[in-house]
């Protein structure tokens, strides 16, 4: 059924298409212009309605694809009561405070007294 309307739909429109074609060019012809200008004159008008749509539609692309990016930078950008807290434990360098990486956050060593070692 929605193939048959698509085809319809189509067609009657094809055929607008052609009938608003032959009415321009009756116009044209009756102006006195030869069927070779006016051929051209029409194909000309074609072609910057052509440009003229493919220039809207490439600005509704961009801006499109801007708010789709903007929508999953906001989307990925985690706030701070989702990131995960720092804990205390056992790690791969030893106990201590490590980040939701697994990052060890707070290095001890003999030039930073960090670490309470009495």
């Amino acid at each position: 059924m929605a193939t048959q309307l698509a085809y319809r739909m189509g067609r009657n429109a094809g055929r607008a298409w052609r009938g608003l074609d032959r009415r321009a060019m009756n116009a044209l012809a009756a102006t006195g212009l030869p069927a070779g200008i006016s051929k051209t004159l029409l194909w000309g008008i074609k072609l910057i309605v052509l440009g003229a749509a493919l220039y809207v539609a490439f600005w509704l692309a961009l801006v499109g694809f801007i708010i789709v990016v903007a929508i999953w930078g906001w989307w990925n950008a985690a706030p701070n009561w989702m990131q995960e807290e720092p804990e205390w434990r056992d790690g791969f360098e030893g106990f201590g405070l490590y980040n939701y990486d697994g990052v060890r956050i707070d290095y001890c060593n003999s030039d930073n007294y960090c670490c309470n070692d009495d």
